[in-house]
C-alpha cells in the first residue's frame, strides 16, 4: 500500500514534506500504535511478581505524570531517572516492611530489583510518551 499520494493529500502544495514521511514505508502513528499494542501483549506475558512491580510503578508514576513533568522531556535525565526508580524503591521496600516476615524480599534481592524498576519506568514512560495508556490495549 502506497501512503505517498494519501500524504501529499493532507499537505498543502507550498509545505514541504517533513524528511520522515518521504521514507518508503513510513507508516507513522498506525506503526507506532502497533508497536505499542505488541509491547503491552508481551507485558502481560511477565511473571507474576513482575507484573505487581509493574502495576505499582504505573500507579506512582500516575502522580507524576502532569503536564511539564520531566517524563515529557525530550532527553529525560539519566540522574533523574534513576532517583525517580530509587523513590520507587524506597516506597516499596516500605510496602514490603507491612508484609509478613516469610513474605519479605530479602535484602540482597534489592540492589537487582532497583535495576528492574528502572527499566520498567522507563517501558511506562515511553507508553505514556508514545500515547499508551496504563492496562489499555489500543482498539
Amino acid at each position: 500500500m502506497d501512503l505517498k499520494p494519501k500524504l501529499l493529500h493532507t499537505f498543502p502544495s507550498h509545505v514541504p514534506l517533513p524528511f520522515y514521511m518521504t521514507y518508503p514505508g513510513y507508516m507513522g502513528a498506525e506503526r507506532e500504535r502497533a508497536l505499542l499494542q505488541d509491547m503491552e501483549y508481551l507485558q502481560q506475558v511477565y511473571p507474576c511478581e513482575v507484573k505487581r512491580y509493574q502495576r505499582r510503578v504505573a500507579e506512582i508514576l500516575d502522580k507524576m505524570d502532569y503536564e511539564g513533568s520531566m517524563i515529557y522531556d525530550e532527553y529525560p535525565d539519566y540522574g533523574c531517572l534513576r532517583r525517580m526508580a530509587e523513590s520507587i524503591v524506597k516506597i516499596l521496600q516500605n510496602e514490603d516492611q507491612e508484609r509478613p516476615e516469610d513474605q519479605r524480599m530479602p535484602a540482597e534481592k534489592w540492589p537487582w530489583l532497583t535495576d528492574m524498576i528502572q527499566v520498567l519506568l522507563c517501558d511506562e514512560i515511553y507508553k505514556r510518551r508514545h500515547g499508551g495508556r496504563r492496562g489499555k490495549i489500543f482498539g
